[in-house]
């Protein structure tokens, strides 16, 4: 563990009280945020590192569903899959991000590691195997937004580096979905409008957030301002080797390696749309 980074008297991550906590929020919410999880005398350095990284990110507005999936006409009318609207985040890909920075020496970390296991119940993340997805910097700028998705990891880990001036806003349905049941009904009732059941966060540089975005219904909300909403995605898996597809790989980077060459689907734990 790296006490430089990490406020370890705030949150000594090898404490079973602090896991036990956070296991059980994530449990009840879907969601467990720690305010200050990066030492105060961090922050700018890590708002400066994001900005830094900034220009390297791959900009594309795309029209998409909450699936990221194609259009398929053999779904039925009113299918939530039919709901596109554009997508207008960007995301810096974890091979331009340098070996010394502050959010490659967190994502790395074996303490890290072991408490984000212990928080989600698992007895070990990996890293993924993933060049370019493992660890992102998503951007979105002024105008634009992230909309409601669902995440192909099971459960994911961010940390905000630089808030916008206004707007931006983390919004989610904790449960909507599980393995079993897409929900389509509640999903398309908060794409038409109702959000009765939506909890919206208000994050700071350095607040971590642990998130199980798989079978969550969750957005950023359109940025507002003069700058960006920067964050980090620090992404594990309960499966080591995880590769993502080329098609959604190429989606978000606009570009593929030779890993990206696994079956489409491989590595999933279930069999929701996406």
């Amino acid at each position: 563990m790296d006490p430089t980074i990490v406020d370890t008297d705030r949150y000594p991550l090898d404490s079973a009280e602090l896991r036990a906590r956070v296991h059980s929020e994530l449990a009840a919410e879907g969601c467990c945020v720690l305010p200050g999880f990066v030492r105060a005398a961090q922050v700018d350095a890590l708002r400066a590192e994001g900005r830094g990284l900034a220009p390297f990110a791959h900009h594309e507005v795309e029209v998409v569903n909450v699936y990221n999936t194609d259009p398929d006409p053999t779904l039925p009318a009113g299918h939530p899959a039919y709901h596109r609207v554009p997508r207008g985040n960007a995301f810096v890909a974890r091979d331009r991000i340098p070996t010394d920075a502050l959010l490659q020496r967190l994502y790395t970390d074996p303490a890290v590691q072991r408490f984000v296991a212990a928080a989600f119940g698992l007895p070990e993340v990996f890293e993924l195997g993933d060049p370019l997805s493992g660890l992102v910097l998503n951007v979105v700028v002024p105008g634009r937004e992230h909309p409601w998705h669902f995440d192909t990891n099971e459960f994911t880990v961010s940390l905000l580096t630089q808030a916008p001036e206004a707007g931006g806003r983390f919004q989610y349905v904790p449960g909507i979905r599980s393995p079993r049941a897409e929900n389509l009904r509640a999903v398309s009732a908060v794409l038409d409008g109702d959000h009765r059941g939506v909890r919206t966060l208000d994050l700071r540089p350095g607040d971590l957030q642990l998130f199980a975005g798989r079978y969550s219904l969750h957005r950023v909300s359109p940025v507002e301002g003069g700058h960006d909403r920067h964050t980090a995605i620090l992404a594990y898996s309960a499966r080591p080797g995880v590769v993502g597809t080329a098609a959604r790989t190429r989606q978000l980077f606009g570009r593929v390696t030779a890993a990206h060459t696994a079956p489409a689907g491989s590595g999933r734990v279930d069999q929701l749309l996406i």
